[in-house]
């Protein structure tokens, strides 16, 4: 088996961080439906504005909101209005991750599709 990228959310921007909340990601759930996430599903971030990089989870936000908002501690990586890369891994056979073609998803201004 070989973990590879499966769904990622290039350059999104955090509209939300709420240091008060138990941990995760909230994501809008029409990009998590477009990048073929899911809710509980582990993700990483990797932020462009400072180089920061962590794993969490995801929680499903109100579609169509644009929402991506780090809680917990992962809001302390972040400010809003920065940009992130949001990755999803998978585990596969080596031969099948030959030809497996990931999910990436370009949202335009606002995190819209």
């Amino acid at each position: 088996m070989i973990e590879v990228m499966k769904s990622k959310l290039h350059c999104v921007k955090i509209t939300e961080a709420n240091l008060n909340y138990m941990g995760s990601v909230t994501i809008d759930e029409d990009l998590m439906d477009a990048a073929g996430l899911i809710a509980g599903e582990k993700v990483q971030i990797v932020n462009n504005n400072n180089g920061e990089r962590l794993d969490t989870y995801i929680i499903k936000g109100e579609r169509g909101s644009g929402c991506i908002c780090l809680n917990g501690a992962a809001a302390r990586k972040c400010i809003i209005g920065d940009t992130v890369i949001i990755i999803g891994y998978a585990l596969m056979d080596f031969e099948e991750a030959k030809t497996f073609k990931p999910k990436v998803v370009f949202p335009k201004e606002g995190n819209r599709l």
